[in-house]
């Protein structure tokens, strides 16, 4: 008996809807320009030069992506499945003046550089065994070269892509197990001047010692990420709607298009000032306690942004009734780990500092 259901069939949209799909899809279309390029494994080790941009190496991985974080095991895997010939994804690129970024495919390029530098040796390999503990230098030159002309397929989205098709592509091609965070994707998208001049005040011995960020948080742009999380809610706090990705997405695209050094001299005076005054006056910074190791964002953009509004209505702040509000419930309800990202909270949050500084 054939149990082939025939599926549902629907009508067509109607012929008005069916060509403002096509107009749609061919506009999106045009934004996207990119160029398939395909090299062999030693061509693209000697593009890339130690994963460091120093303006010399034709393929470079930007200082938003993250270490090297694939250990032997996984490198070897990889190393594996090109000897094997398996298909491997393709490595993502985007043109930076002639040059090739790389958006998604970093830990794959290192791993070849490894290799073919013979820093790797193969281990916990499967299926060809009599690799494991063998570096690509002890391997006959017949197969160095055999494995030298495998080739790899980069995908380069050209200089014709804005900022918002860059960042699309950012995010639709993470295809890495740990995926970029907000920031690190940020820092791929937004180049320029504002881009520096928040790893800049992330670099703030001040701030980097009043408000501790864990090791693995920081390797994944947190510093940078809190600094723009001040600027944005000092400036706009009360534009915030409900999406806080979105909320700073906006904000690091307007500044970016028109940030100059005026902007800067503003935005450093106003930051150095908050942390002047979180450094004379809160006894352990923006930490909860004093052995605290690391500092909750919510927590951060509270005293932070509070801190600053603050001054900004009272330059000559009396500071003595810090500590009475500091360690009471109704702080510590603000400032909880789990605080909702609503608009209401992140205003009520925000001016319950500020206003108690003021003496409200």
């Amino acid at each position: 008996m054939n149990s082939f259901v025939q599926p549902t069939l629907f009508p067509q949209a109607n012929e008005k809807v069916l060509s403002e799909i096509e107009d749609q899809i061919a506009q999106e279309q045009k934004i996207v320009d990119y160029e398939i390029r395909e090299y062999p494994i030693e061509v693209i080790v000697q593009k890339f030069s130690n994963g460091v941009n120093d303006n010399t190496n034709e393929i470079f991985i930007p200082s938003y992506q993250r270490m090297f974080i694939w250990d032997e095991r996984r490198q070897s895997k990889f190393i594996e499945s090109l000897m094997l010939g398996l298909p491997v994804p393709y490595i993502f690129t985007a043109d930076e003046d002639g040059r090739m970024e790389v958006v998604d495919g970093s830990q794959r390029i290192r791993t070849l550089q490894a290799y073919v530098d013979n820093i790797l040796v193969l281990t916990g390999l499967q299926k060809l065994t009599k690799l494991n503990g063998l570096r690509f230098g002890e391997l006959s030159q017949a197969r160095q070269r055999k494995f030298n002309k495998k080739t790899i397929r980069i995908i380069d989205l050209t200089d014709k892509a804005n900022y918002k098709v860059r960042k699309d592509m950012f995010e639709r091609i993470n295809t890495t197990p740990v995926r970029l965070s907000d920031m690190e994707i940020r820092k791929g998208v937004y180049e320029g001047e504002f881009r520096d001049f928040l790893d800049e005040c992330a670099r703030n011995v001040k701030f980097r010692m009043l408000c501790p960020i864990g090791a693995s948080r920081s390797t994944r742009e947190e510093p940078t990420e809190m600094i723009l999380r001040f600027f944005a809610y000092a400036e706009r706090y009360s534009d915030f709607e409900h999406s806080v990705k979105e909320f700073l997405d906006e904000y690091m695209e307007s500044v970016s298009a028109s940030f100059s050094a005026s902007v800067a001299n503003r935005m450093r005076g106003e930051f150095e000032d908050m942390l002047d005054f979180v450094w004379a006056h809160f006894p352990h910074g923006f930490k909860r306690t004093p052995k605290s190791k690391s500092t909750p964002r919510v927590r951060f953009e509270a005293i932070s942004v509070g801190v600053h509004l603050a001054l900004k209505r009272k330059p000559d702040l009396d500071p003595s009734k810090v500590t009475d509000w500091l360690q009471s419930k109704e702080f510590e309800d603000h400032t909880k780990s789990d605080a909702s990202n609503s608009r209401p909270k992140v205003k009520a949050r925000i001016e319950f500092v500020r206003d108690k500084l003021l003496g409200k």
